[in-house]
């Protein structure tokens, strides 16, 4: 079989308003994903197909796109390969991209210059891994004109995706591919799979077209009056309409090292609370999605930023992370991080707390602070003894975003007020409230170091010798810190983690509220 020659559209053009106010300033394939961009998952998928000719078709607020891709996606002109920003253009009219479909017509010049057998249309604002080549192997190889990737999903969410109903009894001959009956956009109920009838195949927006079939069916839709001018909606109807329609199974898709938890992970990032979930996917010691397969990797800009830091802060307070993401440049000085991802150059303080929240490039979490279920977008600014999603009530009041589930938004910026004392004491409150896992940590390290510290200066006696030993057996029994367990150094400390009494069992009263 020749060599077919491919072009690879990414549609990153939209402005993504469930995502306000992540959106306020950036287009969405181009908000902040732990670390990322977006965009960067197409891409990435892209290039680690094989597919090096790329054109990413931009609109909305494009100027951190633009300069995103200019800054990370270099490559080899000398070899043909590009991945080139294309802002809409008005080459077919007066007017701006009208629907994705549209976006491809109006830049026709682009595929007519490449030349290319098969065009590649996806998405950026899916984070997911899928090699392309093997979904252009199974278009070829099925006759298609037109195919479809799908991912199976619970059939409960059918209103949320177009739906792709198949015709089981025509044999493709490709693995994972079979010929689409009918697509739906978003319908309210849907029958479900044969051999999984709670499940139904979602277009997951990503596409392979023959270029001709491609061509004739955008000509031919940029002169309907009725066309919404998309690709989902309009040109995969035209297909399905003329039985040229196929169907590319996603489980299919075999990515190199994936591990049992994250093959075929996909998740449609498209509002707040869908893109905080994907963020708490990355952090268990077993990932649901997994961003440490090298063999497959994200590409994003190499930062300049140092290696992330750990360090105590004020008074001997601790600086730790549990079950978390920090990027490089972080630095968490003297304060605690739980079940979190945070971006480059993030800065905690002394004595703060973030816990089940998103922090994006460069905000400051002021000493004392508490960051609870929030999503703060670059650069902001929270004052020490602030709170945020604590109270949701002074939240709305500030003009925080609270979401249906309870998560608390903040734009690129947005300023945090001073805190009033009462605010002040909810925020210490919260802080005592040390992970048990911190706490036993904390004290192994201090039995440790003094035990060191005595066998280096030969004072270790034998009355020194069982005291250590009773207080590791305190330390390790049944795997918690009681307390009362800690050693006598540690427990009459006023230097405990964020500052806090070194004995903190289980919190009460208004700090029992704040973490339940």
């Amino acid at each position: 079989m020749a060599v077919k020659k491919v072009l690879a559209i990414v549609l990153a053009g939209g402005e993504g308003k469930r995502l306000m106010p992540l959106t306020a300033d950036r287009a969405k394939p181009a908000v902040p994903f732990a670390g990322f961009r977006l965009v960067d998952f197409a891409l990435s998928n892209l290039v680690n197909s094989g597919y090096l000719k790329i054109v990413v078709l931009t609109q909305y607020k494009s100027h951190s796109m633009d300069q995103h891709i200019s800054q990370t996606w270099r490559m080899s002109t000398q070899l043909g390969n590009y991945v080139a920003s294309v802002p809409a253009q008005q080459r077919r009219g007066k007017s701006w991209f009208l629907g994705s479909a549209n976006a491809i017509y109006q830049s026709m010049n682009l595929i007519v210059d490449a030349a290319p057998d098969i065009v590649v249309v996806v998405g950026a604002d899916h984070v997911y891994r899928m090699d392309f080549e093997q979904m252009v192997e199974s278009h070829i190889k099925s006759g298609a004109r037109a195919t479809v990737a799908a991912v199976r999903q619970p059939l409960t969410m059918a209103d949320q995706f177009g739906v792709i109903e198949v015709d089981t009894s025509f044999d493709t001959g490709a693995v994972g591919a079979h010929k689409i009956s009918a697509f739906v956009e978003k319908p309210a109920s849907t029958p479900g799979l044969p051999d999984a009838p709670d499940q139904f195949l979602a277009s997951m927006g990503n596409y392979v077209f023959d270029t001709d079939a491609l061509v004739e069916a955008l000509e031919q839709d940029a002169v309907k009056s009725d066309t919404k001018n998309d690709m989902g909606g309009d040109i995969i109807p035209h297909f399905v309409d003329r039985g040229e329609a196929f169907v590319y199974d996603f489980s299919t898709n075999d990515i190199p090292d994936a591990t049992d938890r994250d093959r075929n992970y996909w998740r449609d990032v498209g509002t707040i609370d869908s893109y905080y979930d994907a963020h708490m996917d990355l952090i268990s010691p077993l990932p649901i999605f997994n961003l440490y397969n090298r063999a497959w990797p994200i590409y994003t800009r190499n930062t300049t930023s140092p290696p992330a830091k750990f360090v105590h802060g004020e008074h001997n307070a601790v600086g730790a992370a549990l079950d978390s993401i920090v990027a490089p440049g972080v630095v968490v000085s003297g304060g605690v991080v739980e079940n979190s991802v945070l971006s480059n150059d993030v800065f905690v303080g002394t004595g703060a707390r973030v816990m089940d929240s998103v922090l994006m490039d460069s905000v400051v979490v002021g000493a004392g602070a508490v960051v609870k279920r929030a999503i703060i977008d670059k650069s902001v600014r929270i004052p020490a003894g602030a709170t945020i999603g604590v109270n949701p009530e002074l939240d709305r009041a500030r003009g925080f975003m609270i979401t249906e589930s309870g998560l608390t938004v903040l734009r690129k910026g947005q300023i945090v007020p001073a805190p009033a004392a009462e605010e002040v004491a909810v925020a210490k409150a919260a802080a005592a409230a040390t992970p048990a896992a911190l706490e036993l940590a904390i004290a192994e390290h201090r039995l440790s170091k003094e035990t060191m510290d005595l066998v280096v200066g030969n004072q270790l006696t034998a009355a020194d010798s069982a005291a250590l030993r009773d207080a590791g057996s305190a330390v390790g029994r049944d795997g918690v810190l009681t307390a009362g367990s800690a050693p006598d150094s540690a427990a009459g400390s006023s230097n405990g983690p964020a500052g806090l009494a070194g004995n903190v069992s289980e919190p009460d009263g208004e700090a029992a509220k704040i973490v339940e």
